[in-house]
């Protein structure tokens, strides 16, 4: 099943809108700032928006933005910060003649169907106008990984999170996305952006953060709670902190001004 194909587990992450919204970590204010530059006016769709995350670092890098997002729960707790959210998957969302000039998807984009979601995007965009599409990698050290990975194979063997995804995989599913941005005709060359960090965890902070994963939103409380005992000893083993390794890649082309 391709992921836009997933529903349940799309949208699922808004069993827990708070949790999700304090746990996730923004975005590189450097993409932030490439995406906004030269665009030609400050208008924002952000597709996808979850709770808001992406969406209010633009909203302070100037940008009006509206959010479109198929969870009613995530877009109640977006409305609560502020924004404009249209409840709706971005297939099937009516932009009733509406233009913007940046469309954005933060760690939404294989929940959209590929063969609507760059053509779609085109129509909306003013000349000149930008689409880009970006998200986190992370690789938790093995000393935190490999204790994850064999819980959630021993208590949930049927969740992705067993698997180790490398960089290379999401590479490769960002290379997809620029060849879609490709076939619609309406684009410039696509651009492939790499953004590289890291950002130090306490247990307690990890542990906050891995129940808003795909793999683990739909998880009973009994397997989720075995999950995480096992990360947090693992964790505890490195003397209750670590450092994670992310990187940010983003697609992004410039509609034709045709």
């Amino acid at each position: 099943m391709s992921p836009h194909q997933a529903r349940r587990t799309a949208e699922s992450f808004g069993a827990d809108a708070r949790r999700y919204d304090r746990a996730r970590p923004p975005y590189p204010e450097e993409l932030v700032a490439r995406v906004v530059a030269g665009r030609p006016g400050a208008e924002v769709l952000d597709v996808g928006c979850g709770t808001g995350i992406a969406a209010r670092q633009f909203q302070a890098a100037g940008c009006a933005v509206l959010g479109v997002e198929p969870d009613a729960r995530m877009a109640d707790f977006a409305r609560a910060g502020g924004l404009r959210v249209e409840v709706a998957t971005f297939e099937g969302w009516e932009p009733a003649g509406r233009a913007f000039d940046v469309v954005t998807a933060a760690q939404s984009w294989h929940w959209v169907d590929p063969a609507v979601g760059a053509a779609k995007a085109a129509r909306v965009l003013r000349p000149g106008g930008r689409l880009a599409v970006f998200g986190h990698v992370f690789e938790p050290p093995a000393d935190v990984a490999e204790p994850f990975a064999d819980a959630c194979r021993r208590v949930a063997p049927d969740s992705p999170s067993g698997g180790r995804r490398p960089l290379e995989t999401y590479q490769a599913g960002y290379a997809r996305v620029a060849d879609a941005i490709r076939e619609t005709g309406r684009f410039g060359e696509p651009e492939r952006w790499r953004f590289d960090w890291e950002r130090s965890y306490a247990r307690d902070e990890w542990l906050d953060l891995l129940p808003t994963t795909g793999g683990l939103t739909r998880l009973d409380p009994g397997p989720l709670a075995e999950i995480l005992g096992a990360v947090g000893d693992a964790v505890d083993g490195l003397g209750g902190r670590f450092t994670m390794r992310y990187t940010t890649l983003a697609t992004s082309a410039v509609r034709d001004a045709h």
